[in-house]
């Protein structure tokens, strides 16, 4: 083949390269200064084409209290998870498919069912992509907060 026929190919191949998911871990963090309290959620893709991510969330908080958990994977566009300041120093991070409760003195994070979760709780913001499809974290003073489509 001519250069010029190599040229034409890769002009031809380049939306779907750059329609394509990379692997590299995005990270997004929130920041609790007066727990002294860290979430990061790293989102990495798991398919270089659907909308398919793994979710990873670390909490860090004083001293060496550190924890880590799986959380459920974003199978299509269901990533985004809300997070909530609930009595007693919990914290709430809420998806579609899952809640987790973060216990602010000892930095432990368990899995909870919706229907044992306080309502009293205040919005802090969500974990959630941007319209570049880039992870971050949106506070609530950003933007209000998003109900969870009904499947």
């Amino acid at each position: 083949m001519r250069f010029r026929d190599w040229l034409v190919i890769c002009i031809a191949l380049l939306p779907i390269a750059v329609g394509c998911n990379s692997n590299i871990p995005e990270t997004a963090a929130l920041e609790l200064t007066g727990f002294q309290l860290r979430v990061v959620i790293v989102r990495t893709a798991t398919d270089p084409f659907l909308q398919r991510f793994t979710l990873t969330m670390n909490v860090q908080g004083r001293g060496d209290c550190r924890s880590s958990t799986e959380l459920f994977p974003d199978t299509g566009y269901a990533g985004r998870r809300n997070v909530y300041l609930a009595s007693k120093g919990r914290v709430f991070v809420v998806g579609q498919y899952d809640a987790r409760v973060i216990d602010t003195q000892n930095c432990q994070t368990s899995l909870a069912e919706f229907r044992h979760l306080d309502r009293d709780v205040i919005f802090l913001g969500s974990f959630d992509q941007d319209q570049d499809k880039h992870w971050k974290y949106v506070s609530a003073r950003e933007r209000p907060e998003l109900p969870f489509e009904k499947r």
